[in-house]
């Protein structure tokens, strides 16, 4: 039998995350898409090797030109990757249509920025997609989702305290699967209760051992109400760890049963890596001693 994710009522609209969970037992989501080599993240490519690496989903990022054109990109990111100053948000399409990703100079691609209408296109029907840093667009960008009839494909995330944000998911009439950012289980609770929205996980931030996120019986409670828990494994440059030092770092330099090992033993049903080949990897042998 599936796994009920969400409310009974948009069980049709889940169903696909479901499955995909239903069939994993836990969730490989990949950060950014796989960039390696001639790669960048948040491209075609970058999504396609994900999805050959075992990732089951992949987190993108969004952001909009300043004339109001989507593009698949992480904001703040422009002068490492695209060796310009100017955040996208500030140029026009035509412009941003001009760069290229520096990591791909050289290569037989040619490094665009890509629409996020063609990177979506582009992808498999099966392709389950988190689309994160979406939220300050969400006026025009859910009526675009709509019409590019992928409800049941994408996640969307945005702060669990971001009100203003809610009150236009609550007020949307297609019931996007949901996933709150949650610093606190109280804020984890109140989204969780919340009936006009359509939340089938939760990603916890748990800067210590210390965050009520780091204990079994929060994760299968909240499993119980028909969310999963997502825990951040990727490591960042800057500010405090994801998930308790639980991360990459400690799984792919270390022993991963003490990095990705110890939060898939508190039943956290997802973990989101820049490493997807090696979690899959772990994942499977930890299957085969089951």
């Amino acid at each position: 039998m599936t796994r009920m994710l969400g409310r009974p009522e948009h069980a049709h609209v889940n169903r696909r995350f479901a499955e995909r969970l239903d069939d994993k037992g836990s969730l490989i989501v990949v950060h950014r898409g796989v960039a390696t080599g001639s790669v960048a993240e948040n491209t075609i490519e970058a999504v396609r090797a994900a999805l050959r690496s075992g990732g089951d989903v992949v987190e993108l990022d969004a952001v909009a030109s300043h004339d109001g054109v989507l593009f698949a990109f992480h904001d703040g990111m422009e002068p490492i990757l695209l060796g310009v100053p100017q955040n996208l948000q500030h140029l026009s399409a035509d412009r941003i249509r001009t760069l290229r990703h520096l990591r791909i100079a050289g290569s037989a691609r040619d490094g665009r920025v890509p629409e996020l209408g063609d990177l979506l296109a582009a992808l498999p029907d099966d392709a389950l997609i988190n689309l994160d840093r979406s939220w300050p667009w969400w006026e025009t960008l859910l009526p675009w989702l709509d019409e590019q009839g992928v409800t049941e494909r994408i996640l969307l995330k945005c702060h669990a305290t971001d009100e203003t944000r809610l009150q236009l998911l609550r007020a949307h009439p297609e019931p996007y699967p949901f996933m709150p950012i949650c610093r606190t289980l109280a804020e984890a609770e109140r989204i969780v209760a919340d009936p006009a929205l359509n939340t089938i996980g939760i990603e916890m931030l748990a800067a210590d051992a210390d965050s009520p996120f780091v204990d079994r019986d929060v994760i299968v409670g909240l499993r119980e109400r028909g969310v999963f828990a997502m825990a951040n494994a990727e490591v960042l440059t800057s500010g405090p760890p994801l998930f308790a030092g639980l991360d990459d770092d400690r799984s792919v330099f270390g022993d991963p049963n003490a990095g990705w090992g110890a939060i898939l033993e508190l039943g956290i049903d997802a973990i989101q890596t820049d490493w997807p080949w090696l979690l899959h990897a772990y994942r499977e042998r930890r299957l085969v001693r089951a």
